[in-house]
């Protein structure tokens, strides 16, 4: 075909063929496509090619067509536009179109889930406000009911269990084995003529459930309240809905007295980075920007201490329940364990490739956990100084640690807007909580529920252990937060950048008290900041580490009453929401 192609190129006239040589490289190009498009398209394909009806059809007439031919170039964002129109109007009539139901399928994944799920109380009665559920089952379901419905007839027997049990030394007859439901009527007017039990006055003075939290904050209904509990057992078992529900209320907050500053405790030269207070509650530690750890006499806030050894800011500073031991960690990518004894560094745990933010201990086995910088977080062995675990799957600086006896082990937060909840025996992930949207710098553990709180910019959020199911949020503290602290009580406590303290009550949210105290004089106003705060062990006292190089003590106020302090609650339940 080549060949031909040349000596056909070979007889043209001579202008012809000059003109045709100025463009050969576009001839050769065309005619390799032709060849191409020669042997692929069919005879019908030609003659139906309406510029070559009229004359022979050969190589070199669709040669000379598409030389005359003017190509039009496009972008490539051009092409790909329309590329994606054309898909976009293939598919437009079946965008979000949901696949059909089979029922045959259907029918038959229902009755194996009842058979492997259901199989053993499959014989048993059935409530009548399920009886119009149960008959629209599939004939694979029903055909397990072999007993007869409770709404069909008011006698009927049970097999296969007993209604009641019996009393001591009381045999079944044929008596007790016919069981007569009571009629709709009767219980109500039963329940309603019952007086209010002492179980029913001791679920309305505890505190809301989670399952409250979760339906007042907007969010799916996932159990039934305490007091519907109640009365369900209090009718007998038989539920009814004019006794179950109610209209959604927001629980009332409970009252706390507010705090007020109690002590200023100057001494350290820089900002105030870290506190931990001593397991016996006698003195407390801090760290600081002028690279000293001092200790405290908590009772009067003399200084007894002064430790120095740090080379930059002293980030992070824990103290052992377990051993005389104090840990820290700071900027210069340290982490120091002192002996509290000799007053002496006798270990060093090297690994981390930058500053170390956060340090925490395990509570009941020997290890360490800082975060740092460099995007990690790192389990020590504290007598061996090995490096047990390198926590990866951040991507941004990790801010903060916490450990806890129970699972999950170890949580960070981090600047990448995300948490980590961490199985320490893998030392890999568990959870990943992506609800946040700016960085994480402070977690919280609640000491007596199995619930944690973060802070950041956006919000602070309460989280359910142990896979970071999402509680609700705090809303209002417009700040960076850089810490968190709660007590037994259920307050909650946020410090933020621009030196202000909220104050929260935890079951509820609700914001009782704001304070933002003076900076100590000399000092300039943009020097207010919270860096660290938290409780004593008696939880009667509140320490913050604050940026005007002071550490300020809070206690509740004594004088308080809810009549000279009352609650301002104003529930906004469709304000409230969930991200």
């Amino acid at each position: 075909m080549f060949l031909c192609a040349r000596k056909a190129l070979a007889t043209e006239p001579v202008p012809r063929r000059a003109r045709l040589m100025a463009g050969k490289r576009y001839v050769y190009d065309t005619i390799f496509c032709m060849q191409n498009l020669y042997f692929r398209v069919t005879s019908e394909s030609f003659i139906n090619f309406a510029p070559f009806k009229c004359v022979k059809y050969n190589i070199f007439n669709i040669r000379h067509y598409f030389l005359l031919q003017d190509v039009q170039k496009h972008s490539v964002h051009t092409l790909v536009f329309r590329s994606l129109k054309r898909t976009h109007d293939m598919f437009v009539s079946d965008h979000a179109k949901t696949i059909a139901q089979d029922d045959e399928s259907f029918k038959l994944k229902m009755g194996v889930k009842l058979k492997a799920e259901y199989g053993a109380v499959l014989h048993m009665p059935v409530l009548k406000e399920g009886k119009d559920r149960v008959s629209l089952l599939p004939g694979s379901m029903q055909g397990h009911q072999g007993y007869t419905q409770p709404g069909d007839d008011p006698d009927y027997l049970i097999t296969g269990t007993h209604a009641y049990p019996s009393g001591p030394g009381v045999a079944l007859t044929a008596d007790t084995k016919l069981h007569r439901n009571p009629s709709d009527g009767g219980v109500h007017s039963m329940a309603l003529a019952l007086p209010p039990s002492q179980a029913r006055q001791d679920v309305s003075r505890t505190a809301a459930s989670v399952g409250d939290i979760h339906r007042h904050a907007g969010g799916a209904e996932r159990s039934h309240p305490q007091s519907s509990a109640v009365s369900l057992l209090e009718g007998g078992g038989t539920r009814n809905s004019s006794l179950m529900r109610k209209a959604p209320t927001m629980p009332k907050p409970q009252w706390h007295p507010p705090w007020k500053l109690f002590r200023v405790i100057s001494g350290h030269l820089g900002w105030v980075r870290s506190i931990a207070v001593e397991p016996g509650n006698q003195w407390f530690v801090t760290g600081s920007a002028d690279r000293t750890i001092k200790i405290w006499d908590l009772a009067s806030g003399k200084l007894k201490l002064s430790l120095t050894g740090h080379i930059s800011t002293v980030r992070g500073v824990a103290v052992s329940t377990r051993s005389p031991y104090l840990f820290s960690c700071g900027e210069d990518k340290q982490v120091k364990c002192w002996d509290l004894e000799y007053n002496k560094v006798i270990r060093h745990y090297h690994g981390h490739l930058s500053a170390v933010y956060g340090i925490d201990l395990h509570p009941t086995i020997d290890v360490l956990v800082t975060c740092s910088r460099d995007a990690t977080a790192r389990v020590w062995d504290i007598r061996t100084k090995a490096n047990v675990h390198t926590l990866t799957g951040h991507t941004n600086t990790v801010a903060t640690v916490r450990c806890q006896a129970a699972e999950p082990q170890i949580i960070t937060g981090s600047h990448d807007s995300t948490i980590r909840l961490w199985d320490l025996i893998a030392g890999k992930t568990r959870a990943t909580l992506t609800n946040h949207k700016k960085s994480v710098r402070s977690i919280v553990l609640h000491p007596r529920q199995y619930t944690f709180a973060s802070g950041s910019a956006d919000n602070i959020k309460q989280w359910m252990f142990p896979d970071g199911n999402f509680i609700q949020n705090l809303s209002g503290h417009n700040a960076i937060i850089n810490t968190l602290a709660v007590n037994s009580d259920g307050v909650l406590v946020s410090g933020a950048d621009n030196g202000t303290i909220h104050m929260w009550d935890w079951r509820t949210g609700y914001n009782f008290q704001r304070i933002h105290a003076a900076v100590q004089p000399g000092s300039l106003d943009s020097e207010s900041g919270i860096f660290a705060c938290m409780f004593d062990n008696s939880e009667s006292r509140l320490i913050t580490a604050e940026a005007d190089k002071t550490i300020k003590v809070y206690k509740e106020d004594d004088t308080a009453t809810e009549e000279s302090h009352p609650i301002n609650w104003k529930p906004e339940i469709l304000k409230r929401k969930r991200f």
